[in-house]
């Protein structure tokens, strides 16, 4: 019996479970009701498992169907996956190389990239978006960028494939004649949240009621790291930073590092993340250029502006 269920009753489970009803599951993929209601009836009888309550108003993951439902999102994901590198490879090189990158990434990493598939595939265009948060998300749920390298947005949205790149040493400073530099200790939440905290924020809505390393109420919003860099260095407020940004600011004593209490034998650093669609993911070209990403040496980052101009 169990060699009988489909991939289209799957996705009916799927359907079911998500929206909480079989009538919002039939209009979410385009089937009655009836139709809905027969389709989980059969693959109840053939898993021998109930997979939903249906004593109330509305079914009702039953634990059975709660464990299988993780296992039914794997099988349709990687159907999806199988389904979409086939249609890559059908699709053969693609017309040009299409990325969204965080603001955060060393451009060091990203045009060792680049130039290596310039030169590996001389006649594939270069697309390429900077952006933070939400921004470096949705131009590749919109298709318009096949791959997104992603950091201060760390929720992937259900569309994409996450695969893991690097961790991005971080750091939180300040000018050095800030009033916060003269404290010689681990700040308190109370102390820094008297100061302007300098943030970035979002163009899109994805990270809407989300906040991101925010520990002031008195905030300045800036779209752009330079900015943010630059502000930092006006004593403007304080903020944090990638570490191969304001290294060489360091170690001139233009900016200085503070400690925030509690967090003294913690190393920061931000989860970098290859994102792409679920349903197109990358080319030969595509899946070069992510190679060469992965291949990259962070730790061989050349300090100050040399390895950090992405902005």
């Amino acid at each position: 019996m169990l060699d009988a269920v489909t991939l289209d009753q799957l996705r009916t489970f799927i359907a079911a479970a998500e929206t909480g009803s079989f009538s919002a599951a039939g209009r979410k993929i385009d089937r009655a009701q009836s139709v809905v209601s027969q389709s989980l009836a059969n693959l109840e009888l053939q898993l021998g498992v109930s997979l939903f309550d249906r004593a109330g108003r509305y079914p009702q993951l039953t634990a059975q169907g709660r464990a299988l439902l993780r296992d039914a999102y794997a099988v349709a994901d990687n159907m999806d996956g199988f389904k979409a590198r086939a249609s890559s490879l059908r699709e053969g090189l693609e017309s040009e190389i299409s990325v969204a990158v965080d603001v955060m990434f060393p451009m060091d990493g990203l045009t060792r990239a680049v130039g290596f598939c310039r030169d590996v595939f001389p006649d594939t265009p270069l697309r390429l978006y900077v952006e933070t948060l939400g921004g470096v998300i949705q131009p590749v749920l919109d298709r318009v960028c096949r791959i997104g390298i992603i950091g201060t947005l760390p929720s992937v949205p259900d569309e994409l494939m996450s695969e893991p790149l690097c961790d991005l040493p971080m750091v939180t400073v300040v000018s050095a004649t800030h009033p916060l530099a003269a404290i010689q200790r681990p700040l308190t939440s109370a102390e820094l949240a008297q100061q302007v905290q300098l943030i970035l924020t979002d163009r899109t809505d994805l990270s809407d009621g989300k906040s991101f390393g925010v520990l002031s109420p008195l905030t300045w919003k800036l779209a752009d790291l330079g900015a943010k860099h630059e502000f930092l260095k006006a004593r403007f407020g304080w903020g944090h930073m990638p570490l191969h940004m304001v290294e060489a600011d360091i170690a001139t004593g233009q900016l200085v590092k503070i400690v925030i209490a509690g967090s003294e034998r913690q190393s920061a650093t931000l989860p970098m993340r290859i994102v792409y669609r679920k349903d197109l993911p990358p080319g030969p070209a595509g899946r070069a250029f992510i190679d060469q990403l992965k291949s990259w040496d962070i730790n061989a980052l050349p300090a100050g502006p040399g390895g950090s101009s992405a902005r």
